[in-house]
């Protein structure tokens, strides 16, 4: 389709207009599951094209002092409808939606809020304000609307808008690179954009390379609703050129044409702080954005034919933010994604790529696969490497757990409904609990068999470590882990230390629990009688435990002197509880009786004997 006109929307959606509208209008966005297309009069060359917040009411701009609406609701024709601009000789910039109701113009000379009553086919300006202006930019996400002012355009004043009211946020100034004197500050140096909650303005300062200065640069001014604007953020992009901005995921994308290349930058990572901004690198080499297939158009002989490499970092690309590419002469629109998985193998800091992974929207499973990948026998990490790791995921899993608690007890305590601000936390893919460790990550890592046991045996204590450390209740299956860890290899004397000295819990689930009996068969199994009696013995079960499974498998081994030392054990605890060292009948020890008589003869069960 040939577009005669195109046109983004503030929300995500772009309109194409064929001759001016008469032969159709298509708006079509990337969140769209259908597109919504109508015709309306051509009255000349469309300047600019936006639906408010629910597609309800058109405003469309042809001249430089009128708005013209068109109703899309139900009932309500959709006879057009005008607005021009109250100020007397100013010429209408651009104009934003506020709310499915609420619109404000922006002139060379001020700003106009309205009202639009789309009943009454008419207007009610709300408030309007007198100032200069050389450009504008606004934030749907924030509210806020940005308006350059004063000859070089530098000194930016911002407006929130709220409840149909509309406030002046105090005014600051970007700083202009020295030379050249009579340089202006440009809309398209200019971006809004929310990075991890805050509202910042993004000016790409573009400066030659000399020996002193590295070439361009992209400057972050903090914008706070109350209080006065801050410079807090420099990025360093060591080069200079044609560039182009985006931001997504919390990460801003610098877009390099002449070297077709994109940087990352993360202002959450640590970086160099000067005394008064943090100045940053990119978090990788620059890399190219993945390459990107388009269908070919024509006839069917000819679609049918395999798809075209689409040229990337295209002079006829245009940028919005906050993730939108646009390529103008093909028709289509892209929306910049980050894959995180490539980075796992970039970032060899395995703490500051941990940093990086836990400040993104999608991220669990790729935490967890570097969890996996430290822990493997080819890319072993250090003890002190993996002990940082889990401190950096239970911080964060600690300070969920807080919020949860902070607000259950809000809830429990009825200050909850006195409190707007009081909401559910929500739980991010960076909340890595135990269980998903569990799952994913240790129950995998103790089965492998390439690895020292020692190693393993660190690594699960080094995690429990970490929990406590945060003041994390440990759930007993991750005991249970270690414990049938240390047992399978024969680590009794290390796990006699962490029982007596309370490095792993003596709580209820731990005490003869299904976990234990499973320990105990595990050691019955390969023929460990002793070490499951040390065991039980251990953990204070050997009061508890059936002497016929034990007096089995020891039967079982061939070894006499080993059936010899169990029986006595039990002997002796018959001894200690009932004053007699005989078995009771409902034990069914009498074959093991008969048996221990035929090995050592009857005079030897008189006999005491201690392990």
């Amino acid at each position: 389709m040939y577009l005669l006109g195109l046109y983004l929307l503030a929300w995500r959606r772009v309109f194409a207009v064929r001759s001016g509208g008469a032969t159709g209008v298509v708006v079509k966005g990337p969140d769209d599951k259908i597109c919504i297309s109508f015709r309306m009069e051509d009255k000349g060359e469309v300047k600019c094209i936006k639906f408010s917040l629910g597609n309800k009411i058109l405003a469309v701009q042809r001249t430089p002092k009128v708005v013209d609406f068109i109703n899309f609701i139900p009932d309500l024709p959709q006879t057009e409808y005008s607005q021009e601009c109250k100020t007397k000789n100013a010429n209408i910039l651009s104009f934003c939606w506020i709310t499915a109701n609420e619109i404000v113009f922006i002139t060379d000379q001020g700003i106009e809020f309205y009202q639009v009553l789309p009943d009454k086919r008419s207007l009610k300006l709300l408030k309007n304000q007198s100032i200069n202006v050389n450009w504008c930019m606004y934030s749907p996400e924030t509210a806020v609307l940005l308006l350059s002012t004063t000859v070089h355009g530098n000194v930016l004043q911002p407006f929130y808008f709220r409840s149909g009211t509309m406030s002046k946020m105090p005014k600051f100034e970007i700083e202009l690179p020295a030379s050249p004197k009579s340089a202006n500050l440009s809309l398209s140096d200019i971006i809004m954009a929310t990075i991890y909650g805050q509202l910042y303005v993004l000016y790409l300062k573009h400066q030659p390379r000399t020996p002193n200065n590295p070439g361009a640069e992209v400057i972050l001014y903090y914008l706070p609703r109350e209080g006065q604007c801050k410079k807090m953020h420099i990025l360093k992009l060591n080069t200079t050129g044609k560039f182009a901005l985006n931001v997504v995921d919390n990460l801003v994308v610098v877009h390099h044409q002449s070297s077709q290349t994109s940087m990352l930058f993360d202002i959450k990572l640590r970086a160099e702080f000067d005394g008064a901004v943090t100045i940053h690198h990119q978090v990788l080499p620059a890399l190219s954005i993945h390459p990107c297939k388009i269908p070919r158009a024509g006839p069917s002989a000819v679609t049918a034919q395999s798809p075209v490499s689409c040229e990337l970092y295209s002079s006829s690309w245009t940028v919005f933010q906050p993730d939108i590419i646009i390529n103008a002469s093909e028709g289509y629109l892209w929306c910049l994604q980050i894959k995180l998985q490539p980075i796992v193998h970039m970032l060899q800091d395995k703490g500051r790529l941990m940093d990086f992974l836990l400040q993104r929207k999608d991220c669990k499973m790729v935490i967890l696969s570097v969890c996996c990948q430290m822990l493997s026998a080819a890319e072993r990490g250090s003890l002190p490497v993996i002990a940082i790791i889990f401190d950096k995921l239970n911080q964060v899993y600690k300070e969920y757990l807080e919020a949860e608690q902070n607000y259950t007890l809000a809830v429990e305590s009825g200050t909850s409904r006195s409190s707007v601000t009081q909401k559910r936390p929500v739980r991010a893919q960076a909340v890595i609990d135990q269980s998903d460790m569990y799952t994913h990550v240790l129950s995998v890592f103790t089965e492998k068999k390439d690895l020292p046991h020692k190693f393993v045996s660190a690594v699960l204590m080094e995690y429990i470590r970490s929990l406590n450390q945060y003041q994390i209740t440990v759930q007993h299956y991750l005991y249970e882990l270690v414990i049938k860890t240390l047992v399978q290899h024969s680590l009794f004397y290390m796990l006699h230390q962490f029982l007596q000295y309370h490095v792993l819990s003596d709580s209820k689930p731990l005490r003869l629990s299904t976990a234990n009996d499973e320990i105990v068969e595990v050691l019955l199994s390969k023929h460990q009688v002793l070490g499951a009696l040390r065991f039980v013995r251990s953990v204070g079960s050997h009061d508890n435990i059936s002497a016929r499974k034990f007096l089995d498998a020891a039967r079982q081994t061939g070894d006499a002197m080993l059936f010899y030392t169990t029986f006595k054990f039990f002997e002796q605890r018959n001894q200690r509880l009932r004053g007699s060292s005989h078995f009771t009948p409902g034990e069914h020890c009498e074959e093991h009786v008969t048996h221990f008589k035929n090995l050592f003869g009857e005079q030897a069960l008189l006999t005491s004997t201690m392990i």
